[in-house]
């Protein structure tokens, strides 16, 4: 996927946080720690270094929800990160995004701490970021 069509895309399931540029893609892409798992409705952007992961960006067409996509591209992110050498992951998610909160929590991601204010709305005002982690089994 190119970074415009990743932009794009990403333009289509958020708000908040802020959709991310082209040239935001580009840059984060461009990083040798960052990795990029495509699916035919979404992608997943990733990064490993120092032995942690960060689930930097989760994208799923909004017309093809709630038919495993997230599922399968989180279970991709934590098997690449653990061939990268990671022992844990992390992410942030808006605190009102309930379906991404159930799809991390049921892939093993706990609450660990909240960023107050994080998210800058569209219209004003902020919204809590929780803070969710998990230990990455080794792979053989």
């Amino acid at each position: 996927m190119s970074p415009e069509a990743l932009a794009a895309l990403h333009a289509a399931c958020f708000t908040v946080p802020r959709p991310w540029s082209a040239a935001e893609f580009a840059g984060l892409l461009a990083r040798p720690d960052a990795f990029l798992l495509p699916a035919p409705a979404g992608f997943l952007l990733g990064r490993a270094l120092a032995g942690e992961a960060e689930l930097l960006t989760l994208a799923v067409d909004p017309g093809a929800r709630r038919a495993g996509t997230g599922s399968r591209l989180v279970a991709q992110f934590l098997a690449e990160a653990a061939g990268r050498g990671a022992e844990a992951a992390f992410l942030e998610v808006a605190e009102d995004n309930l379906a991404a909160i159930a799809l991390y929590a049921t892939a093993g991601f706990a609450q660990a701490g909240r960023r107050r204010g994080y998210y800058r709305l569209p219209g004003g005002g902020a919204t809590d970021a929780l803070v969710m982690t998990r230990a990455i089994d080794a792979q053989p």
